[in-house]
């Protein structure tokens, strides 16, 4: 099925369960999500995203201290209803959504990252998907230095033709920036046990299915390492409009 209608109703799913072992020296005590940016946990900034562009419905999918991740947002936040899903073990980011697939509602699903922050305008990333009859959609962001990230490459037209590890050359380039638009019919594909990546297994086999990258301008942020997280603080001082 095609996408249509309006983004405010896909489900969105938030994958918010890593272990955030990189962090740790500095996040020792909570999910990397909970993290502190300007007083406030990391994962508020990406649900002010969602209340902005008007989305009703969040699945967070946690695992690693996750009772901490409901405690700290409860049910609710602004307009946003939010439901769980805890894996009792990693899945892997593809994984948790499988884990999370009977409580999706809608035929497309909106998937983040929980640790990293795309200053894109999620309902034209939905007009262009929609445009490109798209079975599934990454944001892409530019980097001066694709060596921390891996690389993404897209055609003409936007369709995704290829992916690059993580390698020790440097320079500029198109790298993921951890904002999907998925059919649910393809998370359907995800294998039904273990441990499964979306970056590393589902989407190299999704090429050539309808698989696009939306290149946007937006800036980008994770906080994935120490050095990236102590940048949050800036990021965020800046704005978003």
């Amino acid at each position: 099925m095609l996408a249509s209608g309006d983004i405010a109703d896909a489900t969105v799913a938030i994958l918010a369960g890593g272990l955030g072992t990189r962090l740790r020296p500095v996040v020792a005590d909570r999910p990397k999500v909970l993290a502190e940016v300007r007083r406030r946990p990391f994962l508020a900034y990406l649900l002010d995203q969602l209340v902005n562009a008007g989305l009703k419905y969040a699945v967070l999918c946690t695992g690693y201290m996750g009772e901490q991740v409901r405690a700290a947002f409860g049910d609710t936040y602004g307009c946003l209803h939010l439901f769980y899903s805890q894996e009792s073990s990693p899945l892997g980011t593809a994984g948790a959504l499988r884990l999370a697939l009977p409580l999706f509602k809608s035929d497309f699903v909106l998937v983040m990252n929980g640790d990293s922050f795309s200053n894109v305008n999620l309902s034209a990333f939905w007009a262009w998907h929609c445009e490109h009859n798209a079975n599934a959609t990454l944001v892409l962001t530019k980097m001066l230095d694709t060596t921390r990230y891996g690389r993404v490459h897209v055609d003409a037209d936007g369709s995704v033709v290829g992916f690059d590890e993580k390698t020790e050359k440097r320079g500029p380039g198109w790298i993921n920036a951890g904002i999907y638009l998925l059919n649910h019919r393809l998370l359907l594909t995800i294998p039904a046990s273990g441990t499964v990546s979306l970056e590393r297994e589902m989407f190299p086999a999704w090429m050539g299915r309808g698989l696009y990258g939306y290149q946007s301008k937006g800036r980008f942020l994770d906080i994935g390492t120490p050095e990236a997280y102590a940048n949050a603080e800036q990021f965020f001082s800046l704005g978003l409009g």
